[in-house]
């Protein structure tokens, strides 16, 4: 099976660090946040290649700097046409893939991919998500009956009444098929422009990672306020 690391995007979330250095590269104790991501995925056997996309001419060429010529580590250059676009664009490097797994680079969390992989056979899904139903705020909160606070909760983890997608994704062969039905639009998004329509045929599966720990790593501002998140997540990839 090959990764594929979509490391691209333009990270205004992350402005004003990232107009010097790309997500990807958010520094976590000393290193970038993109080694974590691939590091994790190589501690798992049937992970034979991770495929690297990002505006290398830009800003994304630090991350190509940082990585060098490494066996099973390939570099592509962002299309520019969307998610989906970017999938359509190294559709030859998964012609011989009956699945892939795809990863946002933003995306911090000791997902188990084996389990997900599991989920997405046994649901013959064209796709799996990895998503979550508790989530710790990071402000406080109140009980409250008849207009009078009762009592206080600090930084609770909230039950969700519904499921959080995260930016994690196991996708059949088939996906790239149906990009390529969408071939003529500048810009596809997978999300809204394939797997919309893959949910209303039920050929979507949800991969819950339960109590483990996911980071939005949007800025090095984010990873440093959840600092032991950070370090708790870590630790769960085993790293």
């Amino acid at each position: 099976m090959k990764a594929v690391i979509l490391a691209g995007g333009k990270g205004t979330r992350g402005k004003p660090y990232t107009e010097y250095f790309p997500k990807a590269m958010s520094p976590i104790n000393g290193k970038p946040l993109i080694d974590y991501v691939v590091r994790y995925l190589k501690s798992f056997s049937f992970i034979k290649e991770i495929i690297i996309i990002s505006d290398f001419k830009g800003l994304g060429g630090q991350i190509k700097n940082y990585f060098g010529i490494q066996k099973n580590i390939v570099f592509v250059q962002d299309s520019q046409s969307g998610t989906g676009g970017d999938l359509l664009h190294i559709k030859e490097k998964l012609k011989d893939e009956s699945e892939f797994l795809l990863w946002f680079v933003d995306n911090l969390c000791a997902v188990d991919i084996e389990k997900m992989k599991e989920t997405f056979r046994d649901k013959n899904s064209s796709a799996c998500i990895a998503t979550r139903t508790k989530r710790k705020e990071e402000t406080g909160f109140a009980v409250i009956k008849n207009g009078i606070i009762k009592e206080f909760k600090e930084k609770p983890i909230m039950e969700l009444q519904l499921s959080e997608c995260l930016g994690i994704y196991m996708l059949g062969s088939d996906i790239i098929k149906r990009i390529e039905k969408k071939g003529k639009q500048k810009e596809i998004n997978l999300s809204f422009d394939i797997l919309q329509q893959l949910s209303k045929e039920d050929k979507i599966s949800a991969f819950d990672i339960e109590n483990k720990e996911w980071i939005d790593a949007e800025s090095p501002m984010v990873l440093e306020r959840n600092e032991k998140t950070v370090k708790k997540i870590i630790k769960q990839m085993g790293l």
